[in-house]
């Protein structure tokens, strides 16, 4: 695929794209990825350890881009898929409606992280020309139509690709998910002095009380996250998701090649009774955010799933003088615990007239819901009045 300014390659694996060209792409401070999701060493871990591959249902269509001189000018990540599980971004109904019609919805592209709701840049141009983010979206429509896919899908984009994308006919959709913002504290109680007495008292209690029985929590990163370690949190993690959907979406081997390739940038966090360890979550590191992402626990403790994932989220922020904890999708409860409503944003392109008309006013219709419903949230977040800070 070609025209007078760049050439897209697709690449059928990560592996196929040197970890120089693609990081090089990627947005960066003094030669750190920004955003741990995008590392060329995240999705080579998922798709060597077999949790991300075409037998799973993500078969790379990496788009690279590539000027007349052969240098590497833009990346869109980018996967077949011939279901919807992972993607946290909800189109079963689309593709239920689209096959009653005598369609197909499956396969299609998702422009995404596997398994990851977490907001990042999928048009991956260092130029910021508008011109070749435009090309990175035409060249996922023309690929989607040579193969005949029903649909294209970026998910859990920043603001401004949504805006471009918009503004291509691609069709846009909000959600909300929650995040807690520093304000420049410098301890947890500076943190709790921002709330109502109410929710002072009752985040103090569900601390202390998760903590009650002598229970420790230990935060660990680099070289001192051991294989034991990798093993008790997926124990934890199996648990979690074996209740929650029936199988888990990464193995084993993913956890060991996360800690073989980019353990710097993974806080793990374990509570323990003694030297054994009974709970933990798994967190990721950017240059000013903090990504909570997996947990699990084999012991059954009152608020120890808040401490763990969220207040000693917030403490490491702190710590650590990180803007953002990203404390993943869903969940209202976390409004309680300090962390606010924010939306987050995805494009849509759709092959079939008839499901993009349908699609079009769902998703009219949906977005005024989504707004209303972040105003309604704003009203429960447990701050003085004055405290909390506009974004």
């Amino acid at each position: 695929m070609s025209n007078t300014r760049y050439t897209a390659t697709i690449h059928p694996s990560t592996a196929s794209i040197p970890e120089a060209v693609w990081n090089g792409l990627v947005p960066s401070t003094e030669g750190v990825v920004d955003n741990p999701f995008l590392d060329h060493a995240f999705f080579l871990a998922l798709e060597e350890s077999g949790c991300a591959t075409g037998k799973t249902g993500w078969q790379a269509q990496h788009i690279l881009l590539a000027d007349q001189a052969d240098k590497p000018v833009g990346l869109l990540p980018l996967f077949f898929k011939n279901h919807s599980m992972g993607e946290y971004v909800f189109d079963h109904g689309w593709a239920n409606a689209l096959e009653r019609a005598g369609g197909h919805y499956y396969p299609k592209l998702q422009g995404s992280v596997p398994f990851t709701p977490a907001t990042a840049p999928k048009l991956l141009v260092p130029s910021h020309d508008i011109e070749l983010q435009a090309a990175l979206l035409s060249t996922a429509q023309e690929l989607a139509t040579r193969h005949d896919a029903s649909s294209v899908h970026l998910t859990f984009l920043p603001p401004e690709e949504a805006e471009l994308g918009g503004s291509l006919d691609w069709l846009r959709r909000v959600d909300t998910q929650f995040h807690w913002h520093n304000q420049g504290y410098e301890t947890f109680d500076d943190f709790l002095a921002t709330l109502a007495s109410r929710k002072r008292k009752t985040i103090r209690r569900e601390r202390r009380d998760a903590l009650a029985d002598g229970l420790t929590v230990k935060w660990l990163s680099g070289s001192d996250i051991k294989e034991h370690h990798w093993d008790a949190f997926f124990d934890f993690y199996e648990d979690t998701g074996a209740r929650k959907w029936g199988r888990p979406y990464l193995n084993r081997s993913f956890f060991s090649l996360l800690g073989q390739y980019m353990a710097d940038r993974v806080v793990l966090m374990l509570a323990y009774d003694g030297d054994t360890p009974i709970a933990g979550a798994i967190n990721f590191r950017g240059r000013d955010t903090l990504y909570g992402r997996n947990w699990g626990a084999t012991r059954d403790v009152p608020f120890l799933h808040f401490e763990v994932c969220y207040y000693q989220a917030i403490d490491y922020a702190i710590a650590h003088r990180l803007a953002v904890v990203e404390a993943g999708a869903q969940g209202e409860h976390k409004l309680a615990r300090g962390y606010e409503p924010v939306l987050t944003h995805s494009l849509h392109w759709i092959a079939h007239p008839g499901l993009r008309h349908a699609v079009a006013q769902y998703l009219e219709d949906e977005r005024p819901a989504i707004e209303q419903q972040q105003e309604l949230l704003e009203g429960f977040t447990p701050f003085r009045k004055g405290e909390r800070q506009q974004r």
